[in-house]
């Protein structure tokens, strides 16, 4: 799984397929589903899909994280 302990992905088998869901920690009890996926064949596929996900989920926070602090500093 995630390093992350704020993002982390869970995968889950519908039947015949498989889907991945990017889950964001909001409180100690409440996760939100940030992005979902499904209708893989395998589970190597979705856990494939949810490292690949995750990472750029990750990265593009990382970056508007650092452009909406730029304005900040400035300031």
């Amino acid at each position: 799984m995630a390093t992350s302990k704020k993002y982390n992905f869970k995968i889950k088998q519908d039947g015949a397929t498989w889907s991945t869901k990017i889950t964001r920690r909001v409180s100690s009890q409440r996760t939100v589903i940030s992005k979902k996926q499904d209708g893989f064949a395998s589970e190597a596929e979705a856990q494939a899909w949810g490292e690949k996900e995750i990472a750029l989920f990750l990265e593009n926070l990382s970056a508007r994280n650092k452009r909406r602090s730029k304005p900040r500093t400035e300031n």
